[in-house]
């Protein structure tokens, strides 16, 4: 093996940390051994959380809290080129707007110091940062605002090596999940920082889900709780048919997280089997954590999943490639005694998809004074958008007065190209066909 192909020579040039590198090898040697393949449900039982039900509502525990939000992801899905938390999502907010609002509230409501760092990829770290340069009152003491999640080379399929792109060689690069963020933790020692500041517990979620909030009611729960990580939960719909989800292991008894990338395609929207995905909303405890980190050099040993994609995403004819990732809330495998506890959809409000965005624009959601996004129907619809929504530049030229009501719908499939006018309203069940057209001003679909 050369210098070019050597894993760990390529990573020692690049300058990434040493507990990275050793993980990264880790990961590439189960691979070699046949790791990263899909989980059967022969092999897992269905599971069942405990609900949140009479958790205690004081506010004590958050002055133990500090909150990590995950940043590292580009909105690449929709078509944007920089941080997917800069998107206006309400109100002429972006996600980024409404986190730190939502945290500045809370400290003033409650008295805690809530320290909220954020993880970022070598994407997302230069837009964010100045779009957070607007809050010069963020930072707590001298806890960092920023970590810095690694990165790792992209691997050729056929021969497992580091991809070389010369046309643009950052392309030869990818961030390894948000499963990192233990390994970034280690190499930085801000847990170290956390512990002699008086910070007890951690509360991480991601940057995109604006129901995440440092809830005092679930920071008093996990104290008491005695875990020492533990997983929020909610209970799966159509619209989490895809997503992951929580079993019992067999071969170990081990309560598990079965990632959308294990899940065998056919096995992937039983939400009846399994009823509960993650919120990746996670609760971890800043003791226990720092320990087992250092018992394992930094390497919590989380499964490895492959991604397969092109060295160059934009173009399907370029090398193919995978992408060896983990994901944080594998750790729930890990920790002795870990947990899930369920949690209202209020928790879980992820705009994955520009079908997710219009319900989060819509009057399914109001924007409250403290900066929580409250749902305003008892159900909120089922949306399906058609292809030509997918990019947000599109998705806006076709929603030019704003979303539509949906506060009375229970579905919206639109299947073809359609513009939508000014107060348009969608009530029970509506679907747009596939030869598309204009909805005029004050339409009411569906009834």
């Amino acid at each position: 093996m050369t210098a070019e192909t050597d894993p760990r020579a390529v990573m020692e040039r690049a300058g990434i940390a040493e507990t990275a590198i050793s993980v990264f090898e880790r990961q590439l040697a189960d691979v070699r051994a046949g790791a990263g393949g899909l989980l059967r449900d022969a092999d897992i039982d269905p599971y069942h959380a405990p609900s949140l039900d009479g958790a205690p509502a004081d506010t004590s525990a958050l002055r133990g809290t500090a909150m990590i939000r995950l940043n590292g992801g580009l909105g690449t899905s929709m078509g944007m080129e920089q941080a997917k938390s800069l998107l206006d999502v309400r109100d002429g907010l972006s996600f980024l707007d409404i986190i730190v609002r939502q945290v500045q509230t809370l400290r003033s409501t409650t008295g805690a110091r809530l320290p909220l760092s954020f993880l970022h990829s070598f994407r997302t770290s230069a837009d964010s940062l100045a779009a957070l340069a607007h809050y010069p009152d963020l930072a707590v003491d001298d806890l960092p605002i920023e970590l810095m999640q690694h990165r790792v080379p992209k691997l050729l399929a056929d021969e497992l090596v580091p991809v070389s792109w010369p046309d643009d060689h950052e392309l030869e690069w990818c961030p390894p999940g948000h499963g990192d963020l233990y390994t970034v933790l280690h190499a930085t020692g801000f847990l170290d920082q956390l512990a002699e500041q008086g910070f007890e517990r951690v509360f991480v979620a991601n940057s995109d889900n604006l129901g995440a909030v440092p809830d005092p009611g679930v920071a008093a729960w996990f104290a008491e709780s005695g875990a020492p990580f533990a997983i929020e939960a909610v209970r799966r719909t159509p619209s989490d048919r895809k997503g992951g989800h929580f079993a019992i292991r067999k071969s170990d008894g081990r309560l598990i997280l079965r990632e959308t990338a294990q899940t065998p395609p056919d096995e992937q929207g039983d939400i009846d089997r399994h009823p509960y995905t993650s919120t990746n909303n996670l609760w971890f405890d800043v003791a226990a954590t720092r320990r087992l980190l250092d018992e394992n050099d930094g390497d919590l040993g989380l499964p490895v999943i492959i991604n397969r994609k092109t060295v160059d995403p934009t173009d399907k004819q370029s090398p193919s490639v995978i992408q060896l990732e983990t994901a944080m809330g594998a750790a729930v495998e890990v920790f002795e005694g870990a947990t899930t506890v369920e949690v209202g959809r209020d928790r879980f409000i992820p705009v994955k998809t520009t079908d997710d965005l219009l319900v989060v624009r819509s009057d399914c959601y109001r924007l409250t004074d403290d900066f929580r996004l409250v749902q305003v129907p008892d159900e909120i619809p089922f949306v399906e958008l058609a292809p030509c929504y997918k990019l947000i530049d599109d998705f806006d030229q076709r929603f030019p007065a704003g979303a539509p009501s949906l506060a009375e719908a229970s579905s919206l499939v639109v299947r073809g190209d359609w513009t939508f006018g000014a107060d348009v309203r969608v009530v029970g069940d509506a679907e747009l066909g596939p030869d598309g057209g204009t909805v005029p001003d004050g339409a009411v679909l569906g009834a």
